[in-house]
């Protein structure tokens, strides 16, 4: 996509090439409709391609753009894949607030909320498969999601166990994994995950006084 160039015989200085060190704001307006079709084009390509064989090239083409325009949003492959990672939240962490049960039920509903984004699994298993060649994208997740949501929920139960409500000796560690971990052995399993799997769940462990 070429930028806009005014008349030479105005006076005016021309316009600047979208990402250089002259004024910025001349040139054409970005779409906005593109942003979304480009993560979502990224994407199918990494699900369908593998990190390998997914190429600037091919998502360009799959979004409808130009490969110019997608650099000037991300500057290469890896940058492009961390945003596809990012976007796999699609609801933010609960704030820590209320009784320590309510705060563990709240974060399991926001993880079976944000497991509920399409291809959400799928897209996990690729990066799984891509954890020999790319370490870097499965630790993104991990820093990203993984961690920041068993914190969360690590904390609710330590909350618990202060407040006498879970027993003095729970190993906290395990606890955590149990629970987030039945969600993905319950969609490995059967394919779905029930709505009221987070209850479920969290009544096994911390039951409802």
């Amino acid at each position: 996509m070429q930028p806009e160039v005014g008349p030479q015989s105005t006076g005016h200085p021309p316009r600047t090439r979208a990402g250089s060190s002259g004024p910025q704001g001349r040139g054409r307006p970005r779409d906005p409709r593109l942003d979304p079709a480009i993560l979502q084009a990224s994407e199918q390509q990494l699900r369908e391609r593998g990190y390998a064989r997914m190429t600037l090239e091919s998502v360009a083409a799959a979004a409808g753009t130009t490969v110019p325009s997608l650099r000037r949003r991300y500057r290469d492959k890896n940058t492009l894949v961390v945003a596809v990672i990012d976007s796999l939240r699609i609801e933010p962490l609960p704030a820590p607030k209320g009784p320590p049960r309510e705060r563990a039920t709240a974060v399991l509903r926001n993880f079976q909320g944000n497991l509920r984004r399409p291809n959400s699994m799928a897209l996990l298993g690729t990066l799984l498969a891509e954890e020999a060649r790319q370490p870097e994208l499965l630790d993104r997740f991990r820093e990203r999601l993984a961690r920041p949501r068993r914190q969360a929920l690590r904390d609710a139960l330590a909350a618990g166990i202060a407040a006498g409500e879970l027993a003095d000796d729970l190993d906290l560690d395990v606890a955590v994994n149990m629970l987030i971990g039945c969600f993905y052995a319950r969609h490995v399993s059967h394919g779905t995950i029930p709505a009221n799997w987070s209850r479920r769940a969290l009544e096994q462990l911390w039951p409802k006084p």
